[in-house]
């Protein structure tokens, strides 16, 4: 068990997940994390929820913190920080996880040195199956380095990565979950189409993409070995999957992607 004090500004989609995931885990008992957010009946819901101590003061969350996440959506890290840069320790490692907030924006911020790791988790994180991406800026120690991981493992999985590769972690992980929902959903409305009842779609849907997704991970085979693997010669997939490529299934989440990670880029200036 981790015995570091957790703070969070900021109790939205991704700081809620993230909460839920490092309760729910194990790693760190609700007594030792602490969040603050805008109104009283979003810090009495995550109290409820989770069981942690709550405060409509973010310098109390930033005074007590030794990792404190900044949850906060991008346009209100520049209000947020002129609150609480006084009063962070200096041994305090901050966690930013908006998207477009680069290092260099972040420190300037602060307006002096700070240990501070860019990260970009997914809300998946709630059922403790993130994928999240660390950066570190030259202050933190590996050490340092290795506790914040251990938080995000604690959800799901992370990799560390330069920074230049953030924004393209923002579409591939950070923003992909709302691709993968809207394919369940398709799956789910065909098989209602075709007569299944929905709540049962649902499951198949899911638990197919849940599995196909274990099977890339587990397997370590390339999807395209996979995919030949399911398709027999004139059979029933190799059907869907033309169709698929008929409808210009590839290019358009890559396209899709890439617009989001250019968004990404976008906001980064």
């Amino acid at each position: 068990m981790l015995e570091k004090n957790i703070g969070f500004i900021g109790c939205g989609n991704m700081g809620s997940a993230m909460i839920g995931g490092i309760t729910g885990s194990g790693l760190v008992p609700a007594s030792k994390v602490i969040a603050s957010a805008h109104t009283s009946a979003t810090v009495e819901k995550i109290k409820d929820q989770f069981g942690i101590r709550t405060t409509l003061d973010n310098q109390t969350v930033a005074k007590e913190a030794d990792i404190l996440f900044l949850a906060v959506k991008p346009y209100l890290y520049a209000e947020v920080i002129r609150e609480i840069k006084d009063v962070v320790s200096e041994d305090a490692v901050i966690v930013a996880i908006a998207a477009g907030q680069s290092i260099e924006k972040i420190e300037g911020c602060f307006g002096h040195p700070v240990k501070l790791v860019r990260s970009m988790p997914n809300t998946p994180a709630m059922v403790l199956e993130a994928m999240s991406a660390l950066t570190p800026n030259d202050n933190v120690t590996p050490e340092e380095l290795d506790t914040v991981i251990s938080i995000f493992n604690s959800f799901g999985k992370c990799e560390v990565v330069p920074e230049t590769l953030m924004d393209a972690v923002t579409g591939v992980s950070g923003s992909s979950p709302a691709y993968v929902y809207m394919f369940i959903e398709a799956m789910a409305d065909a098989a209602v189409w075709d007569g299944m009842p929905r709540a049962q779609a649902y499951k198949f849907a899911a638990q197919s993409v849940l599995g196909a997704a274990k099977m890339v991970l587990e397997t370590g085979k390339h999807p395209g070995e996979l995919k030949d693997a399911v398709c027999s010669p004139g059979g029933t997939t190799i059907a869907a999957v033309a169709a698929l490529e008929k409808q210009n299934l590839r290019s358009t989440v890559m396209n899709a992607q890439h617009a989001c990670t250019e968004k990404s880029k976008e906001m980064s200036k």
